[in-house]
């Protein structure tokens, strides 16, 4: 009989136990800026990549405004590709680390049959060779919005070493080939009022 009431006051303490905090749980206090440090790319031309930290600090966002490959009539042999590789610098308090657990990509597609769009990200800290890539593809027809999100497991996440100054850098490109009847086609990660962009949502933890 004991041992059935221990056995059973371990499972009553195993289910009320609380869980262990994970990085989704850690918000550092205070307010969290990102410096655009470097923009180069003919995707994001100067002055045409806004970054905006959330109110909360789990995430920012990045605006662009001028962020269009297009291909087929109309356009030149070099607008079927653009690209834009950001540079960041993030300041947070001193006691934490942060990495990247979601991205979200937005944007417009204008994809006559035949023809084909691709949209390709990567993300690493300076002087890391770790990175996160994705490509996804963007199936024609179509006439509308896209969006695409990648994730990493918490296991999996890449942080910045803690006690060290490292900026993020995030490249992002998109790609267009017309279709067999050079019909006008194009891929747009831009958005003239800000209601299009680019989310990472940070994972955070104490060093």
């Amino acid at each position: 009989m004991l041992s059935v009431m221990a056995a059973t006051s371990l499972a009553l303490s195993l289910l009320v136990a609380p869980e262990a905090p994970s990085t989704a749980d850690v918000v550092p206090p205070g307010k969290i800026t990102v410096d655009v440090v470097t923009v180069n790319g003919s995707g994001c031309p100067a002055g045409t990549a806004a970054v905006a930290v959330s109110d909360d600090n789990t995430a920012f966002t990045v605006t662009y405004s001028d962020y269009t490959a297009q291909a087929g009539a109309g356009s030149t042999p070099t607008q079927f590709r653009k690209n834009c590789q950001l540079n960041l610098r993030v300041h947070y308090p001193q006691g934490f680390t942060y990495g990247i657990a979601k991205a979200d990509y937005r944007g417009f597609a204008h994809l006559p049959r035949g023809s084909k769009g691709v949209q390709l990200a990567s993300y690493y800290f300076s002087g890391s060779s770790s990175t996160g890539k994705s490509t996804h593809n963007i199936a024609s027809p179509t006439s509308n919005n896209w969006q695409f999100t990648d994730s990493t497991d918490v296991a999996e996440i890449v942080f910045a070493p803690c006690g060290m100054v490292r900026h993020l850098n995030v490249n992002t490109e998109l790609r267009v080939t017309a279709n067999s009847s050079n019909q006008s086609a194009f891929v747009s990660m831009d958005s003239t009022d800000g209601s299009v962009n680019t989310r990472y949502q940070f994972a955070w933890k104490r060093c």
